[in-house]
């Protein structure tokens, strides 16, 4: 064996050590918030290789999230043999990029619906490409930034409605914000995500609907599940700094 197949041997086998270790750890600070039975952790797996989410997979973690509708696509076809994956994604969303998305393999939640346009792209596109139904989450843009994806909170209400009345094979099953990065918690709670929990309740009051919280990464998903998150979404606690 050569020299540099054993070294890729050893990196590989150190990669595996650190994302096993890695996902436990993660796993054991969400057991500690006391909510480890009401919380999906999502890893974010964007611009890593496939070789990557197989070694998370094989560690029990089964679902991931892209940015990049052409690497999801590409990803959902090359990792079609790991049956039980799912596949969230969290990019910006145009209507022209819909009917691609919807041909993603185990396609399981699109967490960033923020108009009506896009919902109806994405229920036509899955009407031809999908099966069922496909549960999507509403973004909102909890922090107001213009250059942020996500309807403004006040328009969550009619937004979750159109999707309701208009997108037979969409199914709403919760909302979603990104906000600001870097918040400084000694501050107090994240406005952010005490933005969205308003928008959250108002939707389960006005439908009588439960929904998901899809809200914290990988610097603030305690805190984000300590404040009511249901799925954290975490990529460099698991995978590594993006290189």
């Amino acid at each position: 064996v050569s020299t540099q197949s054993t070294g890729r041997i050893a990196r590989s086998l150190s990669l595996m050590a650190t994302i096993r270790s890695n996902l436990s750890s993660i796993k054991e600070e969400i057991v500690k918030t006391g909510r480890y039975e009401n919380v999906r952790l999502v890893a974010v797996s964007k611009t890593k290789p496939a070789a990557d989410i197989e070694v998370a997979y094989e560690a029990g973690q089964r679902v991931f999230v892209e940015n990049y509708i052409n690497e999801l696509v590409e990803k959902s076809r090359s990792l079609s043999n790991l049956t039980d994956i799912k596949w969230h994604f969290i990019g910006n969303l145009q209507k022209k990029n819909c009917p691609k998305l919807t041909t993603c393999k185990n396609l399981s939640v699109v967490e960033t619906v923020d108009s009506e346009k896009v919902a109806r792209a994405l229920n036509n596109g899955w009407k031809k490409n999908g099966e069922g139904s496909l549960n999507v989450f509403i973004q909102v843009n909890t922090s107001r930034e213009e250059q942020k994806s996500g309807c403004m909170p006040e328009e969550t209400v009619s937004l979750a409605n159109f999707i309701k009345t208009e997108c037979e094979v969409l199914s709403l099953k919760g909302v979603m914000t990104i906000g600001a990065f870097g918040y400084d918690w000694s501050q107090g709670d994240n406005p952010d995500f005490v933005e969205l929990l308003k928008c959250h309740k108002e939707l389960c009051d006005h439908f009588g609907q439960d929904l998901e919280i899809s809200m914290g990464m990988s610097d603030d998903f305690v805190k984000a599940i300590e404040m009511g998150s249901t799925n954290v979404r975490v990529g460099s606690k698991i995978f590594g700094a993006r290189s």
